[in-house]
């Protein structure tokens, strides 16, 4: 009988998910730690994750990349906006975008990991952050494109 131990959050993770050119790539030790990974999510899940959080945060500004790149500007960064804590706003909107969509991924796949009624039960507890984390990716894309975080209609 082996033993696994579990990786240690940040541990040999490969530094960089390369993005589209015009999107900043996502480091995995970063967003490791951001989103309080710890060692029953593997590398590869979490770079699935991340890498299907980017393609639909891609999606979802595509025309907004094609308005800034028809204007010459070639990445994000470029785009006019405020620094704060020396990056560019709309970069940290897109990044927070990206780490809400994977975490809310990974959550989901919870009951992968423990299929016993506690951790059903675990994984039920779990539904409402999915849904906050969903809300704060789509406030971080309309953050970024300058739009309201919500359309209120009046009858």
């Amino acid at each position: 009988m082996g033993f696994i131990a579990a990786q240690k959050s940040g541990e040999s993770l490969e530094p960089l998910i390369k993005n589209s050119g015009f999107w900043p790539d996502i480091d995995m030790a970063d967003a490791s730690l951001a989103l309080r990974i710890d060692g029953t999510v593997t590398e590869p899940r979490l770079r699935m994750a991340l890498i299907a959080a980017m393609a639909s945060a891609n999606q979802d500004l595509r025309k907004f990349k094609a308005k800034h790149l028809a204007d010459g500007i070639q990445n994000l960064a470029e785009v006019e906006s405020e620094t704060l804590d020396c990056q560019s706003v709309l970069v940290s909107h897109y990044i927070r975008a990206v780490y809400c969509l994977a975490r809310a991924n990974l959550i989901e796949r919870y009951r992968d990991f423990d299929s016993t009624g506690d951790g059903h039960d675990k994984a039920d507890k779990l539904l409402d952050p999915i849904e906050d984390l969903r809300r704060d990716a789509r406030w971080a894309i309309r953050d970024l494109l300058g739009s309201n975080r919500a359309s209120v209609e009046l009858i």
